[in-house]
């Protein structure tokens, strides 16, 4: 359990960092993700990280600010909220029933949640103007879990068509692009 919640608290630190560099005229610009923009994918981690808790019955902050008014605020919100899940066992245990089968919240986040927020450090940055560079380790290991799965990933609204890469990229393009954003 210490891996993923490790994981979690390192992804989620690069994307504090990226968050607390974005300029306050920055928020409004357009994302990567059609019809965001960089407040909206904070928007999207918090809802996401809502969407996730509340199948085992646990909360998100009563008094979070919303996006709109506070984008950074959310995200810290969002952050404290997941990581105290993770570092605590019972809660990170929880297990509740995926489209692959019951699993535990802390395999759900594991992969589904660290996984949504590197890809969105990097529309945030991409919105920003700031630095794409991901978490070497954590790409290689999103990557890795998703081609396999690229079939049944294309199924949903989740992600667009990929777009094609040369076979020699390394792996953030070729992640980015698999998720179907242009590098």
């Amino acid at each position: 359990m210490a891996d993923i919640a490790d994981r979690y608290r390192t992804v989620a630190a690069d994307f504090t960092a990226r968050a607390e560099a974005v300029p306050a005229d920055a928020w409004d610009r357009p994302s990567p993700c059609e019809g965001w923009r960089a407040r909206d994918v904070v928007q999207h981690l918090a809802d996401s990280a809502k969407g996730f808790l509340s199948r085992v019955g646990i909360d998100m902050p009563a008094d979070m600010p919303s996006a709109e008014d506070d984008p950074l605020g959310t995200w810290r919100a969002t952050r404290d909220t997941v990581q105290a899940v993770l570092d605590d066992p019972e809660k990170a245990g929880r297990e509740y029933d995926s489209p692959m089968g019951t699993t535990t919240l802390e395999k759900g986040i594991g992969f589904f949640g660290i996984g949504d927020v590197l890809v969105h450090t990097w529309d945030l940055c991409r919105a920003t103007g700031q630095d794409v560079t991901l978490n070497a380790d954590e790409v290689h290991q999103l990557l890795s879990a998703m081609e396999p799965m690229d079939a049944m990933m294309r199924q949903g609204t989740a992600f667009g068509p990929k777009v094609p890469v040369p076979d020699d990229a390394d792996e953030q393009t070729k992640l980015i692009a698999f998720t179907g954003r242009r590098p």
